[in-house]
């Protein structure tokens, strides 16, 4: 009888005793949000915005040539509809940077044009602007399934043969 008893107590003080190596380390809410947080790279998204025409593509580097070559094109197109004349040869490169927001709406927030475009092309920011507004992407991009807000650089190369 009396073994019995100690060897249910030491049955019982092994099994509290071991007990602590089976819980789990609690974290905070605070430290899993900032380790969280510091896990993703925010500079990247994970899907692109997309026009109707890339709807089809699911990798990202696809949907991110088919967004720039969309909106390079329908850029081109704006300035060509203008049937502008020029007194010289242009080579130049115009750098565009654009917003678009978790809404969709695409935006201009900065042109650098070379002043010898400016002065052979001098509605070349309107018409561009306009252009852009005419031309919407139908989903922002997203981050973790949430819709965020992006920006691009795009070089435009304007080449006129005089």
């Amino acid at each position: 009888m009396k073994i019995r008893k100690v060897l249910v107590l030491f049955a019982l003080s092994f099994i509290v005793q071991s007990c602590q190596f089976f819980e789990t380390e609690k974290i905070s809410s605070e430290t899993f949000l900032l380790t969280e947080r510091n896990s993703i790279n925010w500079k990247d998204v994970d899907q692109y915005p997309v026009f109707t025409v890339c709807e089809g593509f699911t990798e990202k580097e696809q949907q991110k040539q088919c967004f720039e070559s969309t909106l390079s094109a329908h850029i081109y197109s704006s300035i060509n509809a203008e049937n502008t004349i020029v007194t010289s040869d242009l080579n130049e490169t115009l750098l565009l940077d654009f917003i678009v927001d978790e809404k969709g709406k695409l935006s201009v927030y900065s042109m650098q044009i070379d002043s010898l475009l400016q002065a052979q092309i001098p509605l070349l920011e309107t018409n561009i602007i306009q252009g852009l507004d005419s031309l919407q992407p139908i989903a922002p991009a997203y981050k973790r399934g949430i819709p965020v807000k992006t920006t691009f650089k795009l070089p435009l190369v304007i080449k006129t043969n005089h």
